[in-house]
């Protein structure tokens, strides 16, 4: 059965972390991915949970009847400074040690190098991994990874070759549906690549910059270093949502007992609940329908 988690990030600035499971079994979820939040730990710094809200944490989840499935920190694995990496490998590695003791053992995060250094960056990220995996393998976690709009990989497959060389089952590739056309749009090629290396899906909507000859998104001057894209309900935008079901349908990912589905919606904070909710009976229909 395939697990449909949220993604709380919508309620950061009105509710506590410990609020969260009730939040989620209240919206009619059974999951919950933990990501950046202040209670928990922000982007590119140091958790801020020690074990005595950990306990706290799971005992409010089960005491909603909801299971954390995973965590999602992110942290400058690809550098490209070596103190940005020192502190990305501390990081994740109590991140790491976190997930291990919420019983939640997967780490979803992204590469988070530099473009404009990308060999760099590529360097940085093995060095760092060379550090965390005997971490992931000590506690049991598994970690995915997400090539980035921004980052020093943003297409699909390369980010999975990347992964790739790291040469260990202990790491795996998110593919975060928002980000398909960053990817390449390949969502049918990709994801049989990636095999049952696909640790977790992302559900988001985002709208196709690559459209009307590149000038969907104008930005000035012309010529800007962006990467624009939006997360967005289901069926808001331009992704091929039978077609992206479909591969994970052929693929047997949504057939796995440990398929892992997030609804990560960040464009609706005014309407979060109904979002959350339509997200969630969104797709359950595309998973019954492939």
């Amino acid at each position: 059965m395939v697990r449909i988690a949220l993604d709380p990030t919508p309620y950061n600035g009105t509710h506590h972390l410990l609020e969260f499971p009730d939040l989620v079994a209240r919206l009619g979820y059974e999951y919950l991915q933990l990501t950046p939040n202040p209670d928990f730990g922000r982007h590119f710094h140091h958790p801020k949970v020690d074990t005595a809200m950990i306990a706290q944490l799971k005992k409010r989840a089960r005491d909603a009847g909801v299971t954390i499935t995973s965590v999602l920190p992110v942290q400058r694995l690809g550098g490209p400074e070596p103190h940005q990496v020192a502190a990305a490998v501390r990081n994740t590695t109590r991140y790491i040690e976190i997930a291990a003791e919420l019983e939640a053992p997967i780490v979803n995060t992204e590469f988070s190098g530099r473009p404009e250094r990308e060999e760099d960056s590529e360097n940085a990220f093995y060095d760092a991994m060379a550090a965390l995996i005997p971490v992931l393998e000590r506690e049991g976690v598994t970690m995915n990874i997400d090539p980035h709009p921004d980052d020093f990989v943003e297409d699909g497959l390369e980010g999975w070759r990347i992964i790739r060389g790291l040469n260990t089952t202990r790491v795996g590739f998110v593919y975060v549906a928002a980000h398909t056309f960053h990817y390449g749009d390949r969502a049918a090629s990709l994801i049989p690549e990636v095999g049952d290396r696909l640790g977790a899906v992302y559900a988001a909507d985002t709208f196709d910059h690559t459209r009307s000859n590149g000038l969907r998104y104008i930005t000035n001057p012309p010529g800007n270093a962006v990467r624009v894209h939006q997360h967005l309900d289901i069926g808001d935008g331009d992704v091929d949502w039978s077609g992206l079901f479909g591969a994970l349908a052929q693929s047997g990912f949504l057939a796995r007992e440990d398929a892992l589905i997030v609804s990560n919606v960040f464009a609706e904070d005014e309407r979060a609940d109904e979002s959350a909710r339509h997200q969630l009976a969104a797709l359950r229909e595309l998973i019954a329908g492939a």
